[in-house]
């Protein structure tokens, strides 16, 4: 098994060899990989299992003495400190951190990170410095050469070692060894070095560095978290990075899907982006507000990343190249595009749901990562998009234009492989048909081919029994993950209007959600031809107050302005609606034949074709074993 480590030779005098850590890599044992900021490099050492390393290189100089300041990029200055700094509230802190005061001083920074780290919540047995020198001395002990090897969950990750010297990088692997050894539910941890080396940076000595990084690990505040501590965390958190970047970063996302076979697989690298391949004085400042505001900034971050890729490649460019690769040089020369100052200024203008939302979306996704055979203790494993472009048949689409349709899938969807439950031409055009064949599957895709040879559709959130517990009336039902779409002529989504403008549902007073809605008017009776008209259509229902629903993007968890701006979806013996406010994205009639679409402002969208449209085929696609 290949471990991630450092070997450093003894001179013959008996103290630590003289190799920079660049030549060390080009030995015969070990294999190297660089990343450049400015000028200076950032080694990538990888060693077998059986390399000796000097456990005697890393010693108690004080802070900065891990560093090699002929390395580093820019000197920092040693700037006034004000005593009340610390003391200020955390919005003001939050403020002065986005800003970047930290970096006018480096006594500053580490004096922060140390109060900041140790006012994070965690749990209540959290090992400290002490434990630190006693079970390092036990470790190590009196030898001057090691044989460790880093722990089992770093298997396979790499080790950005930030500028820091041979003492430093001797430190990293001690903390990692004991980390290993202290908290042995940790199973995989890919951020983990990058986190110690940057904490190294602004440490008095290892044992203090040692005690930081423990309380990020331990930490236990409610819906937050700093570091993803098994396979399964890590994939749930990839996955969400997934689908905020399809709800937030529309374009990239699109550009994504159509030049990768394996979207999933890009978006997995987010955190590398942030804590490998960012260089030093972008990384520094990224952890610096990552220390206040946890794991949600980093998602800001990466996605202001992306959009900058975005904006910075056209589709030409990409043909035929590694996207993944491609994204990876463009954030290790990300100077060259945009200042770390508009880099965080980007990420903060990223309107993203509460803390609370997103921990909601990971848990979802791990469950749908559990439910795939993904535990606690799995080791790395691949994952590949779920549409067969072989196998896949479609009457009304083709297997490229549902390899987009479904990339717009929330992650924790697209791993399983589309399953056809029903279709108007081996079916018959029957809506009691349609709910007997979609009943019981949860989410689902609504495919809809027109006469004229327009193609729209919708993704819906929820199982369409919901409609049953509204009891006489038609309620509305489903969550802010349904959306609508067009694919024929042009291919094009419309999610609920308050994924690009979330604070509009922060900000409405609570009184307001229990305002009551107007009384609904009967209910559409087919026209003898079966077409429905402008005046004659499927009406409003109630939107429906109780009842089951996703836990992300549930109604109940946003104040909304309004009603009419969270009805997805209903159903009834007359028909069923997508969308309404104002109007309806879709409606169909009880025959499926007949349909109209409109402007709703549930999705704020336009007529996703003609708006009185005749049925010539209609699909609904559910998910093998979701």
């Amino acid at each position: 098994m290949l471990q991630v480590g450092l070997s450093l030779p003894r001179s013959p005098g008996g103290a630590a060899g003289g190799f920079p850590i660049a030549e060390l890599a080009e030995g015969d044992n070990t294999g190297s990989g660089q990343e450049m900021f400015g000028s200076s490099p950032v080694t990538i050492v990888i060693t077998s299992e059986a390399d000796t390393w000097d456990i005697d290189a890393s010693s108690r100089l004080g802070c900065g003495q891990f560093v090699d300041w002929d390395r580093m990029p820019d000197p920092e200055q040693q700037a006034h400190i004000p005593r009340d700094i610390l003391s200020k509230p955390p919005k003001e802190l939050k403020k002065l951190a986005r800003e970047g005061y930290w970096a006018a001083s480096r006594a500053l920074r580490a004096q922060v990170y140390h109060q900041l780290i140790q006012q994070v919540a965690c749990r209540l047995v959290t090992p400290d410095a002490l434990v630190y020198r006693d079970v390092a001395g036990r470790l190590f002990g009196k030898p001057t050469v090691s044989s460790h090897p880093l722990p089992e969950f770093l298997e396979g990750c790499s080790m950005p070692t930030y500028c820091l010297n041979l003492e430093g990088v001797t430190a990293l692997k001690k903390i990692l060894i004991c980390v290993g050894n202290l908290f042995p539910d940790i199973t995989y941890s890919p951020i983990l070095p990058s986190l110690v080396a940057l904490l190294l940076h602004y440490s008095e000595d290892e044992a203090q560095c040692f005690e930081n990084i423990s309380r990020l690990i331990a930490s236990n505040a409610p819906h937050t978290s700093y570091i993803d501590q098994s396979f399964l965390a890590h994939q749930a958190s990839c996955m969400t990075f997934g689908d905020l970047a399809n709800k937030h970063c529309p374009a990239a996302h699109k550009l994504i899907a159509s030049t990768s076979e394996n979207v999933f697989e890009v978006y997995s690298e987010w955190l590398s982006w942030l804590f490998h391949d960012l260089p030093f004085n972008y990384a520094i400042r990224v952890f610096d507000v990552y220390l206040l505001e946890g794991q949600k900034v980093l998602y800001r971050i990466a996605l202001a990343l992306l959009k900058q890729y975005r904006l910075s490649v056209t589709s030409a460019e990409l043909e035929g190249t590694d996207i993944k690769a491609d994204l990876q040089a463009f954030v290790q020369n990300i100077s060259e595009h945009v200042t770390v100052d508009k880099l965080l200024e980007r990420a903060f203008g990223i309107r993203l749901f509460s803390r609370k939302e997103i921990w909601l979306l990971q848990m979802a996704n791990r469950k749908a990562l559990m439910e795939r055979g993904i535990t606690m203790v799995q080791r790395r494993q691949s994952f590949h998009l779920a549409v067969d472009m072989q196998n896949f048949s479609s009457s009304i689409v083709t297997a490229q234009e549902m390899r987009i349709v479904w990339s717009w899938i929330p992650e924790r969807f697209s791993l399983f492989p589309p399953l056809l439950l029903f279709s108007t031409s081996e079916d018959g055009c029957s809506l009691q048909r349609f709910y007997a064949c979609c009943e019981g599957y949860e989410p689902t895709v609504l495919l809809i081919k027109t006469t004229e040879g327009e193609v729209c559709g919708a993704f819906l959130s929820s199982d369409w029994s919901e409609r049953k517990k509204s009891g006489a009336t038609s309620g509305f039902f489903g969550t802010g993950e349904c959306f609508v779409f067009t694919v024929c002529p042009e291919t094009e989504r419309y999610e609920w209007v308050f994924i690009k403008k979330p604070e509009l549902a922060k900000a409405v007073p609570r009184s307001r959600q229990r305002s009551p809605s107007p009384s609904p008017t009967s209910l559409l009776s087919s026209s003898p031809d079966g077409r429905g008209t402008s005046s004659n259509r499927l009406a409003v229902p109630m939107p429906q107050r109780k009842g089951r629903l996703s836990p992300f993007l549930a109604i109940r968890h946003f104040l909304l302005p309004s009603k009419t701006a969270s009805m997805f979806m209903s159903g009834s013996r007359e028909g069923i609606i997508i969308g309404g406010g104002g109007g309806q994205a879709l409606s169909l009639d009880a025959n499926l034949l007949w349909g109209r679409t409109e402007h709703c402002e549930t999705f704020d969208n336009p007529p996703l074709c003609q708006e009185n449209f005749k049925v010539q085929l209609l699909e609904v696609w559910g998910f093998q074993n979701a």
